[in-house]
């Protein structure tokens, strides 16, 4: 029996051209999940925010190389800084929406989702001036416990969503999951999980974040380039603003698996990433989802 009984008769999308989906997450330093206990909504104005510079820093090196992302933007962060949204537009990228203050779904009752994710869309849309289309849960939190969440996404108009890690994780994943970009059952969402690769029979997350930074650069480019040429699939990559920045002010109070999490290898992420968009060619998740199903 499959590890997760939901995806039994998951539709798979297949692509002939190999084409690798780059996705940046635009929250700040102090949004993520794992200081929520130290840092709530409430307090995020009283942090200095990077998120602007960070953001300009990695718009100037995919125009360098000639690459394309999605950029998932929170709502609270394009409510007080539209202009950086705006010149991601500018600047050839779609905007997803990333949730409006970042709390993990399966947390929220279903209309504390709605709600939130409805004003993180409309503040948005405001900015863009144009449908917002794309979702990508907090944290990954679609899990088993809340893939009712599709439900909503579909009634607010997404057409797709990056949402889903197929991994062991204490905060995320959902291992019984597609690897590969398939059409959610009961819906008309496409999912994009979030890539691994394959060993001894089990996923290893390889495809962005903490991984990324921990991870030596050669062990990724090999896994990535075994899920191009092995699999004959794209991979979905991700990367946040704050992990191209050693200079961030650290939370003291954070646990230490928190804290090797998220400051290991700050100051090689930037160097990183000039050579994973050397090595791989990337465009953004298509907007448009009708046309790719299969």
């Amino acid at each position: 029996m499959p590890a997760f009984p939901f995806f039994n008769h998951f539709a798979p999308i297949h692509s002939a051209v190999i084409q690798n989906y780059l996705t940046v997450d635009v929250e700040d330093y102090y949004q993520v999940s794992a200081f929520e206990p130290l840092v709530g909504l409430t307090k995020w104005d009283q942090y200095s925010s990077r998120v602007v510079k960070n953001t300009r820093t990695i718009l100037r090196a995919l125009d360098r190389h000639h690459a394309k992302a999605t950029f998932f933007v929170l709502g609270w962060t394009g409510e007080r800084y539209p202009d950086v949204v705006r010149e991601i537009i500018a600047m050839g990228h779609p905007i997803g929406c990333h949730s409006y203050q970042h709390r993990l779904i399966y947390t929220l009752s279903p209309n504390e989702f709605r709600e939130d994710t409805r004003r993180a869309k409309d503040v948005l849309e405001e900015i863009t001036g144009k449908p917002v289309l794309g979702y990508r849960a907090p944290s990954y939190s679609i899990t088993r416990q809340s893939l009712w969440a599709y439900g909503i996404l579909e009634d607010l108009g997404f057409e797709f969503s990056s949402s889903v890690f197929p991994i062991y994780h204490d905060r995320y994943g959902m291992p019984g999951a597609p690897r590969f970009r398939f059409k959610v059952p009961g819906h008309d969402i496409i999912e994009y999980p979030i890539s691994t690769a394959r060993f001894l029979g089990r996923n290893i997350p390889v495809s962005g974040g903490g991984y990324f930074r921990i991870f030596p650069y050669q062990f990724t480019k090999t896994a990535l380039l075994r899920i191009n040429k092995r699999e004959n699939h794209p991979f979905v990559f991700f990367i946040h603003p704050w992990e191209i920045d050693p200079e961030q002010p650290k939370m003291k109070h954070a646990s230490p698996l928190s804290r090797f999490r998220h400051y290991t290898n700050l100051d090689r992420t930037h160097g990183r990433l000039q050579r994973l968009l050397t090595d791989f060619a990337f465009i953004p998740i298509p907007e448009r989802q009708k046309n790719l199903v299969s």
